[in-house]
């Protein structure tokens, strides 16, 4: 007996109906079932509106703009020494 029997299923539901009663439950399940169509209904436009934008400008285009530097070449500007740094204070 590891699993629930059919008799068990048609005892809670049993249950169910007599606590909520068939009007409230008849609203319950149309509003379940708006609310999945609307959903799948907006994946559907998404999918749609996405396909011909992203046919007409090129992959090249939509990638920013910046100079490609290598790992040494990030690091190096980052260390100033004291020197620098009072000057930059006297600057101001």
């Amino acid at each position: 007996m590891a699993g629930i029997s059919i008799w068990q299923l048609l005892i809670i539901v049993a249950i169910v109906v007599l606590l909520f009663g068939t009007k409230k439950l008849r609203t319950l399940g149309s509003d379940l079932g708006a609310s999945v169509k609307g959903f799948k209904k907006a994946m559907g436009d998404d999918e749609t509106t996405a396909t011909p934008a992203a046919k007409e400008v090129p992959q090249k285009d939509q990638d920013a703009d910046f100079d490609v530097k290598s790992i040494q070449e990030q690091q190096q500007p980052a260390v100033k020494t004291e020197e620098q740094k009072s000057q930059n204070k006297e600057q101001v």
